[in-house]
């Protein structure tokens, strides 16, 4: 159970390094496993994703971009590995890492993310997935980026390291517990964070390049079908942060779904809500048209 419920839970908040021993990702007969492709370059940095996918599914699969949290200063992909729920349903998983605060401050994350949605798209065919079905997710920082990744749509003001696509949409977005507004994270009432200053680098000041960053500023009635999950006890991340998304979702008329978790953590669930979530995440999923089991 424990590897089902990985994916669903608390994003790998602790120091990671990359020397750090985790379990391989499991995956079923039949996908293939092609680790650390580079799916972006800037200057001597790589961007790196794992692609778990189907190559020989009778048609191109739903894929599942998967994005670490750790307040854009630390994680990585490796600490994600429960990917069994999507394998089960037919999805094809990109396990995505991005420049942390110490390497590249804002916004360079979101560009990395963006780049690694432009590659799964402009190598849909080798990789036989469908970008008609492109779902992204993470939680904390990773949620933030999700949001950013799939918000933004056709507006490419982070797309200069990976230009060339012109059609850029995700089916839906699962957003754990993310940052929505980043300027609030930084210097509001409810709970301030130094990981959202120091993400912001030389611009901590300007508040209106942090809503730049922030997926609130992007939500509009084109937005994607957008699924929320959020602890009310929240220490890390205020909870309104996602009050605040759902609302202004459900204002412009976007398919949305928000489950508040009483008494949760920064994603620390107790095990039944945490498999209550899994479910409905996946409901979400397949309400979605053109979702299906397969």
């Amino acid at each position: 159970m424990t590897i089902l419920l990985c994916i669903f839970s608390a994003t790998a908040l602790a120091q990671e390094t990359a020397d750090t021993a985790y379990k391989p990702v499991e995956y079923p007969a039949g996908y293939a496993a092609q680790l650390n492709v580079v799916y972006t370059k800037v200057k001597d940095w790589e961007g790196k994703m794992d692609i778990y996918n189907n190559p020989g599914a009778a048609k191109p699969t739903a894929v599942v971009i998967n994005i670490h949290g750790g307040g854009w200063n630390h994680g990585v992909k490796e600490s994600q590995t429960g990917f069994s729920t999507f394998f089960k349903a037919g999805f094809a998983v990109a396990n995505i890492e991005y420049r942390l605060t110490p390497q590249a401050t804002a916004p360079a994350a979101v560009e990395d993310t963006r780049c690694a949605l432009i590659y799964l798209i402009k190598n849909a065919n080798a990789l036989n997935i469908d970008v008609d079905r492109i779902v992204i997710m993470g939680g904390s920082s990773g949620g933030h980026l999700a949001l950013m990744g799939g918000l933004l749509g056709n507006d490419h003001r982070f797309d200069g390291n990976c230009p060339g696509v012109d059609n850029i949409k995700v089916a839906a977005i699962i957003d754990k517990y993310g940052i929505t507004d980043v300027w609030d994270w930084g210097y509001g009432k409810d709970i301030t964070s130094k990981s959202a200053t120091r993400w912001l680098g030389d611009k901590a000041k300007d508040e209106k390049f942090a809503a730049s960053v922030s997926p609130l500023t992007y939500v509009n009635k084109n937005s994607p079908p957008t699924f929320i999950v959020h602890g009310d006890a929240d220490p890390t991340v205020p909870y309104q942060q996602s009050v605040k998304l759902h609302d202004k979702l459900v204002a412009v008329g976007v398919k949305t779904e928000f489950v508040t978790v009483p008494g949760g953590q920064h994603g620390k669930f107790e095990k039944e809500k945490n498999s209550e979530v899994n479910k409905a995440i996946m409901a979400f999923i397949k309400s979605i048209k053109g979702f299906d089991t397969k």
